[in-house]
């Protein structure tokens, strides 16, 4: 079986973002499910583009999609566990910001996932992708040197 393994970019993070397990986010394996863990990836993604004055829906004039998603497992989380969501956009390249997420146990020492997001700016004219705005690379950019 082949395994999606991800290289997150610790050098390209835009935000932090604390989370606590619920009860209701438990699989019946007594873990935290994967559909959730897809969640809570949105969750922290939708916090760390609103810290930068960004969001999802109209990003300068743009809808965005998300056009492909992995998911590398690592580790389980279970109720009651304090995390941290880590999201990191290395520097666009073409039409799509790639954003990376990982999944942290608030020790900062275990990894519960890595994922990989790309997400693509649509003109609602022609549906077509569209290249990424200067002002967003710009706010990217002040982000990851902050």
């Amino acid at each position: 079986m082949e395994r999606v393994t991800l290289d997150f970019p610790a050098n390209a993070v835009i935000h932090r973002h604390p989370l606590t397990v619920r009860v209701t986010d438990m699989n019946y394996g007594r873990h935290l499910g994967h559909d959730t863990v897809v969640s809570l990836l949105h969750e922290a993604r939708v916090h760390a583009f609103s810290a930068l004055a960004l969001s999802e829906w109209d990003m300068h004039g743009y809808p965005s999609v998300v056009a492909d998603l992995a998911v590398q497992y690592q580790r389980e989380a279970r109720w009651p566990d304090a995390l941290i969501i880590e999201t990191a956009v290395p520097e666009p390249q073409g039409k799509a910001l790639t954003v990376y997420q990982r999944i942290l146990q608030r020790d900062g020492e275990h990894i519960v996932a890595t994922a990989r997001v790309n997400q693509l700016l649509i003109d609602a004219n022609t549906g077509r992708p569209v290249a990424i705005p200067e002002p967003i690379k710009q706010a990217l950019a002040q982000a990851r040197s902050a």
